[in-house]
C-alpha cells in the first residue's frame, strides 16, 4: 500500500484500469477490497472537475451520459447496495468508472457538509448553451409552446428549485441571461433533484434582444410583477393582470427577474404583458412578493393546467383510485412516478445519509 500511496498522475489511470480488467475477468465487482483500503488523498488532485452529490443527481447525470465521470463515491459502512445505489454501481461498473467507498466523514469534507446522501461522483461540469443551439420554433407549429426566461438569478437553491418545477410542468426551453446569473452548480444540480442533469439550458449575452426577436416572431413576452398596491403609482403603460386571468393561446416567454430587483427596466420594456399572483389579504410593506422558485411554480402551473393535455380534475380522481388498487400496487407502479402526484419516497431518499 505504501506504493500506492505514491502513485500519480497516468500512472493512476493505469492501474484503475488494470486493476478492473483483472477482477473482470476473475468475476470480482471492480473496485474490490485493495481499491476500497485506498486514502482519497491518495488519488491524484483533479481541479477542473466538480464534485456532483446527491442521490438523484448522480443517478441522472449517469444516465444522461452529458457529463466525463472520473470517479464514483458512494459510503462505506452500509449492509448492501440496493435499489438505486446498486444501479448507480451497476452503471459505473458498466462504463468502467472508478468506484470508491469512503467514509461518511471524507464525504461529508469534500461535499463541505451539503446533504449527499452518500452519494457522489467527481464530474466535468455543465455550461449554458448559446440560445442560437436552441433551434428556431415558429409560433405556428404549437400555440401552446412555454420557454421560461431567467434574468440575473443568483441564488443556486433558487435555480435549482426552478430547473425543478419547470421540468416538472413541462416547459419546453429555459433561457438565461448570462450575466449576473448563477452557473450550472452541483447545488443547482442537488436543489433541482437532478432536473438540471437531464435539462437543456440556454443563456444569452442581449437577453432585452433576444426578447424583442422572439416578439416579432410572433411570441408573446409576459414579464413578471410583484403584487401591485393601490397607493403605487403606474409606473408602466405595460398592462398588468393576475396570472388567473392569463390565457395561453399562442407560443409564450415566461420572464422571471433577479430575486431582489425583479426585472431590470430594459427588460420589462421588451414585455407586452406583466403577469402578478394576488394575495388573499392586505400585505405589510416588504412582503408583497413571493420567493422567485415559489413564484415560478404558481405561474407555471396556472399558465400549464390551460394546456390541452394535461389531466382535468376527474382524470386526476381516476388516476388516484388506479394506484390505489392491488393490481397497479403489485405491478410496482407507485405515487411519485405520476406527474402532479407526490410521495414520501423522496423525502425518505433525502434524509438518508
Amino acid at each position: 500500500m505504501a506504493l500506492l500511496s505514491t502513485i500519480r498522475g497516468a500512472t493512476w489511470g493505469r492501474l484503475v484500469t488494470r486493476h478492473f480488467s483483472h477482477a473482470a475477468r476473475r468475476g470480482e465487482r471492480p473496485g474490490g477490497e485493495e481499491l476500497s483500503r485506498l486514502l482519497l488523498d491518495d488519488l491524484v488532485p483533479t481541479s477542473r472537475l466538480e464534485l456532483l452529490f446527491g442521490l438523484s443527481p448522480c443517478l441522472l447525470a449517469l444516465r444522461a451520459a452529458r457529463r466525463s465521470v472520473a470517479r464514483l463515491l458512494l459510503q462505506a459502512g452500509k449492509a448492501g447496495l440496493q435499489g438505486e445505489r446498486a444501479e448507480l454501481l451497476r452503471m459505473a461498473e458498466a462504463r468502467d468508472i472508478p468506484v470508491l467507498r469512503p467514509r461518511r466523514q471524507k464525504l461529508d469534507t469534500m461535499c463541505r457538509y451539503q446533504v449527499h446522501q452518500g452519494v457522489c461522483m467527481e464530474v466535468s461540469p455543465l455550461r449554458p448553451r448559446p440560445w442560437s443551439e436552441a433551434g428556431e420554433a415558429s409560433p405556428g407549429d404549437d400555440p401552446q409552446q412555454l420557454w421560461l426566461v431567467l434574468e440575473g438569478i443568483q441564488d443556486p437553491r433558487n435555480f435549482g428549485a426552478v430547473l425543478r418545477s419547470a421540468h416538472f410542468l413541462g416547459v419546453d426551453k429555459v433561457i438565461t441571461s448570462r450575466r449576473n446569473s448563477c452557473p450550472l452548480t452541483p447545488v443547482v444540480s442537488k436543489a433541482s433533484a437532478g432536473a438540471m442533469e437531464v435539462m437543456d439550458v440556454f443563456s444569452t449575452d442581449d437577453l432585452t434582444g433576444f426578447l424583442q426577436t422572439k416578439a416579432q416572431q410572433g411570441w408573446l413576452v409576459a414579464g413578471t410583477v410583484g403584487c401591485p398596491r393601490a397607493e403605487d403609482p403606474q409606473s408602466s403603460e405595460i398592462p398588468i393582470t393576475s396570472c388567473l386571468e392569463f390565457l395561453w393561446d399562442r407560443p409564450t416567454l415566461l420572464v422571471l427577474g433577479n430575486e431582489g430587483s425583479g426585472l431590470s427596466q430594459e427588460v420589462q420594456a421588451s414585455c407586452q404583458l406583466l403577469l402578478s399572483i394576488l394575495p388573499r389579504r392586505q400585505l405589510p410593506p416588504g412582503l408583497e412578493s413571493l420567493n422567485v422558485s415559489v413564484a415560478a411554480g404558481i405561474l407555471l402551473h396556472s399558465i400549464c393546467s390551460q394546456w390541452k393535455g394535461f389531466p382535468t380534475e376527474g382524470e386526476r380522481r381516476q388516476l388516484l383510485q388506479d394506484l390505489q388498487e392491488p393490481s397497479a400496487r403489485s405491478e410496482g407502479l407507485s405515487v411519485a412516478q405520476h406527474p402532479g402526484l407526490s410521495s414520501g419516497s423522496e423525502k425518505e431518499r433525502q434524509n438518508e445519509s
